[in-house]
């Protein structure tokens, strides 16, 4: 019941930090102690079902667009070996979602460059992800809208493309995919 309610509350309000869902849902259910929490991947299969039930084929419309707009983001970026990641690739984005993609280059200013040159705006971020090691290491990346969609490109040296950081929901390496897997899940 409660990753129920954590689930709606990340598709409903927008909210992706599982922690802080999952706090607001205890509240609102008034379960307290941390010991009673669900895992983040028993939120993550709640948040694919809520919107499976609720979201239907509109859900799998705005899934389609945003898979559409990564391949486009992806051709753009096509030098620096990108790959989705996150909810856009797992199918459990909504619209408060961007597409998540990881890139690969000698250091993030050539893809700054490479984004000024085709005209594309973007901020830049930093992004914390835990390595294989344990160890949390800090990313740049680089945000911008393409195709009326908020793409997230953070930054790995080249050689991190053999290595991808832990997932968040499930503690394993993220599962990433290059344009032709996306183009597999377009079909």
């Amino acid at each position: 019941m409660l990753a129920q309610e954590a689930a709606r509350i990340i598709v409903d309000h927008g909210i992706r930090d599982y922690r802080v869902a999952k706090q607001k849902a205890s509240e609102r259910l008034g379960i307290l102690g941390r010991g009673a929490l669900p895992g983040n991947a028993e939120i993550e299969t709640a948040v694919a079902a809520h919107l499976q039930i609720f979201g239907g084929e509109a859900h799998a419309d705005h899934l389609r667009l945003l898979r559409v707009a990564a391949l486009s983001a992806m051709e753009i970026l096509a030098e620096f070996t990108p790959r989705l990641v996150g909810p856009v690739l797992a199918g459990t984005a909504d619209h408060n979602s961007a597409v998540n993609l990881h890139v690969f280059a000698d250091s993030p200013e050539v893809v700054a460059m490479e984004l000024t040159q085709v005209g594309v705006s973007y901020r830049s971020y930093e992004r914390r992800l835990k390595s294989r090691r344990g160890q949390v290491e800090t990313y740049a990346g680089f945000e911008f809208r393409h195709n009326h969609t908020d793409i997230q490109a953070t930054v790995f040296p080249v050689d991190g493309i053999r290595q991808a950081p832990m997932s968040p929901i499930d503690g394993k390496p993220m599962r990433r995919i290059d344009s032709e897997g996306v183009q597999e899940l377009l079909l």
